[in-house]
């Protein structure tokens, strides 16, 4: 499938544009941030934004901090995209996978040889298991003998605390 490139002019004169065909690259060839953020139909920011928060995805940097994908980086990005927008997992799912899974069972996943787990993350605290214990006599008597004495503060606070009126 050839890739098309920029709007060129028609030869003759006549400004309706022509998209001029490449050959394909090789599987094997790099390929630069353009191509990948068009393969993978994402904004070029967003594998920028991904560089810093997996640290897996470490494309080759030339003259001008230009960006290199080796076919690997490009099957680990299609991974992670799947993995974030297919299946719903936060970027930290994505990077507890990265962590216990590897890096080679993103990429699979972003060949479609793998399914990732079942999303089955939380941003809160897990449940406890067993309610804690009831207090004890001698504890709540402790706790409502500081809450008297914040109350009294309070009281004494907003004697202190002159009201504002409208002059």
């Amino acid at each position: 499938m050839p890739i098309e490139d920029e709007d060129v002019s028609e030869p003759g004169g006549t400004d309706a544009p022509v998209r001029a065909l490449l050959p394909e690259k090789e599987p094997g060839a790099f390929r630069t941030i353009s191509e990948v953020a068009e393969d993978l139909d994402l904004p070029q920011h967003v594998l920028r934004f991904w560089e810093t928060r997996f640290t897996q995805v470490r494309p080759l940097k030339r003259g001008g901090n230009r960006r290199y994908y080796r076919p690997d980086d490009v099957d680990l990005l299609r991974g992670i995209r799947r993995l974030l927008y297919g299946q719903g997992y936060t970027i930290r799912g994505v990077q507890r996978i990265l962590r216990e899974r590897g890096m080679r069972f993103v990429q699979a996943v972003g060949r479609g040889e793998q399914v990732a787990p079942a999303f089955v993350e939380s941003d809160h605290e897990p449940e406890p298991e067993a309610a804690p214990p009831p207090l004890g006599r001698a504890d709540r008597a402790s706790l409502t003998a500081v809450l008297d004495e914040l109350r009294a503060c309070r009281r004494q606070l907003a004697r202190l605390t002159p009201t504002v009126t409208d002059d």
